[in-house]
């Protein structure tokens, strides 16, 4: 059997290494970590582009410039002038033709054309039945018509001005039975009848008008549609005047071709195929050199390409994602390049999806599990490396877990044990039980190291949430900090329960995910006292458990729950709201709760309440600088940790 190798060409190559997400996965959460919602985060990232590629911004500016540039090309009504210079210069060629004949007809001839109305359209539909003198001047004047013609035709179906050069009464005819034959599958096809044989039988006779070649109706019908679309457009942004004229004679040079019919149409069955394009609505071209019919209306539909594509690219609209960018329109607008560049970017957003880092949720982008433990794993490895720039020494937690101290004993293994296995007993017991030369182990064999049982705590950290967080730059900070405190509860200490509780007008429980995902509302308040009585809740779920509460905040307390539930809020605090928040205080004290505050302002009422606070709870108050407060309260719980470690030796 032979064998034959070659370059795959099935798609992505199935034995390709996974695409390496890390640092696109890091940028991201550099930016959740300051304070962005995970969706944000992302668009940041596709705004800035991949390493050698460019972004969304950079694909928005060309579009944009591309834009400008159009807009400066040309008038909308060079058609117009053009028509009025080959009718002015039929004109003089015909009265220099009458000029030297003596007889009364010619000077009849010359008060006929004296006579001749202002308006152009008007003037040539006039001169249709005149009798020419001159032969140049007939040439001249039939130039008219046939740049009608060609710029009409030219301007719905792309590429057709040179076909028509010196066209025959037999081409026009070809002309007229292939719009009626468009026109009649396109009938077909809004009744649902249209087959792909008859596409295939139609681009085979009439194949030579399309240069695009489209491979199906819809292809075909997009390209005309996007092109009469633009005419229309063209036509709404002329004057009054000038909209009249050219339409007069548009009609006119059509109807003499025997194409006005067909015309007509057609226009309507591409508005019935397409109706969500933009059918009408002035644009704006600012430039000096008029541009014919045809050019006008190509250069007006590359505008709807680029003014759809600029909304594409912001992706700032309800479910916007980047499968929304349609890459012929990208090509059609940028080239080729942003094609490849938009490709890089999708691969960045698809990666993160498959690689599970981030999920599709009811409400955008969200962050997966996997990624929050990335997430908080960083913000932990960022505060020890904040604690080691310090020169304060790096907090080993590599003997962190549940099993304490080894004693010297061990016992038989139970479902659950977390303590290390002591291999030499298991071994032992094996040998012990084993009748014969093999060897095998059971779970009845199994024995772990005996370890001095640590004492557990019960962390409720309560940040703080209000729009002021957000107005002085420190949410990022604060996020940043609950972050990596989760991650070394839950990963290096997992006997202690952590609990994040956010509060702003209400408090609320918060998860990781909820406290990434966040976004503000810009509410007033600062409800303390309910974050204190949701810390109180998860404390008396662990009674055993030493409890530790951690404050988070940038302001004196401004709301608190009033008789109602709902929250009373007053600024400048009340005394009412004020003794709220000291009585939960209260409460927390008798419970043998240590509070904790971490203040991210000195501003004198907040430091003489918080002060107040700790006199009462007999806990401490800190006001670390701006960068260092994911290095207060780590290191404030590793030293916790450490006193009840030696508490309980």
């Amino acid at each position: 059997m032979s064998v034959r190798y070659g370059a795959w060409h099935g798609g992505p190559d199935p034995l390709e290494p996974p695409y390496d997400i890390r640092d696109a996965l890091d940028e991201v959460g550099d930016d959740v970590l300051a304070g962005m919602s995970p969706r944000a985060a992302l668009n940041r990232l596709l705004r800035r582009g991949a390493p050698g590629r460019e972004g969304l911004d950079a694909l928005r500016r060309k579009a944009r410039e591309r834009a400008r540039e159009l807009r400066r090309s040309g008038r909308l009504d060079g058609t117009l002038d053009q028509v009025r210079e080959l009718l002015d210069q039929a004109l003089e060629e015909e009265r220099r033709a009458l000029f030297p004949i003596p007889d009364d007809s010619a000077r009849m001839a010359e008060a006929e054309l004296d006579s001749l109305p202002n308006d152009t359209s008007r003037a040539v539909r006039q001169l249709a039945d005149y009798q020419w003198r001159s032969p140049e001047a007939r040439q001249t004047y039939d130039k008219i018509q046939d740049l009608l013609r060609s710029e009409v035709l030219d301007a719905q179906f792309n590429g057709m001005r040179d076909a028509l050069q010196n066209a025959s009464p037999e081409d026009l005819e070809r002309i007229r039975q292939m719009m009626s034959a468009l026109n009649d599958m396109l009938d077909a096809d809004a009744r649902g009848e249209h087959t792909p044989e008859d596409f295939a039988q139609f681009m085979q006779q009439y194949g030579d008008f399309f240069p695009e070649n489209p491979a199906n109706l819809e292809e075909l019908i997009d390209t005309l549609a996007r092109r009469a679309a633009a005419a229309q457009q063209l036509m709404d942004s002329l004057t009054a005047e000038q909209r009249e004229e050219l339409g007069n004679l548009m009609a006119n040079a059509l109807g003499q071709a025997g194409l006005a019919d067909e015309m007509a149409r057609l226009q309507q069955g591409l508005r019935s195929a397409r109706p969500d394009l933009r059918w009408g609505g002035r644009s704006r071209m600012d430039g000096e050199q008029g541009m014919g019919y045809s050019d006008a209306t190509g250069a007006l539909a590359e505008l709807a390409d680029l003014d759809q594509l600029d909304e594409l690219l912001g992706q700032d609209y309800p479910g916007a994602s980047l499968d929304d960018i349609d890459e012929e329109l990208i090509e059609r607008a940028l080239g080729r390049s942003a094609v490849e560049d938009m490709s890089q970017l999708r691969r960045i957003e698809r990666e993160l999806r498959e690689q599970g880092y981030v999920q599709k949720g009811g409400d955008g982008l969200r962050l997966t599990p996997r990624a929050l433990r990335r997430l908080g794993s960083t913000a932990l490895r960022r505060v020890f490396d904040l604690v080691e720039s310090r020169g304060r020494g790096a907090h080993d937690v590599r003997d962190a877990g549940a099993a304490g101290e080894v004693t010297g004993a061990s016992r038989e293994w139970r479902f659950g044990d977390e303590q290390p296995l002591d291999v030499v007993r298991t071994v032992r017991n094996a040998v012990l039980r084993s009748s014969g030369t093999a060897l095998s182990l059971e779970a009845q064999d199994f024995e772990v190291v005996e370890t001095e049982r640590r004492s557990s705590a019960a962390i409720a950290l309560l940040v703080d949430m209000s729009y002021s967080m957000e107005l002085r730059g420190t949410w990022g900070e604060a996020k940043t900090t609950a972050l990596a405190l989760h991650s070394l509860v839950t990963t290096k200490y997992p006997q202690d329960a952590i609990e994040i509780i956010g509060f702003s007008d209400y408090a609320r429980v918060m998860s990781p995910s909820a406290l990434v995902d966040h976004d503000w509302d810009r509410v007033q308040g600062t409800n303390l006292q309910h974050g204190l009585m949701l810390a109180r809740r998860h404390l008396d779920k662990h009674r055993g458990a030493e409890p530790v509460i951690l404050v988070i905040t940038d302001g004196e307390p401004t709301a608190h729950l009033a008789a109602d539930g709902f929250a009373d809020f007053a600024w400048p605090p009340t005394r009412e709201t004020l003794a709220a928040t000291l009585a939960e205080v209260e409460r927390c004290t008798r419970t043998g709760a240590t509070i904790n505050v971490f203040m991210l302002d000195d501003d004198p009422r907040l430091v003489e309440f918080m002060q107040e606070v700790g006199r009462r709870n007999g806990g401490r108050v800190f006001q670390p600088k701006r960068g260092a407060l994911g290095e207060f309260v780590v290191a404030d719980y590793l030293s916790s940790r450490r006193g009840r470690r030696r508490a309980a030796g």
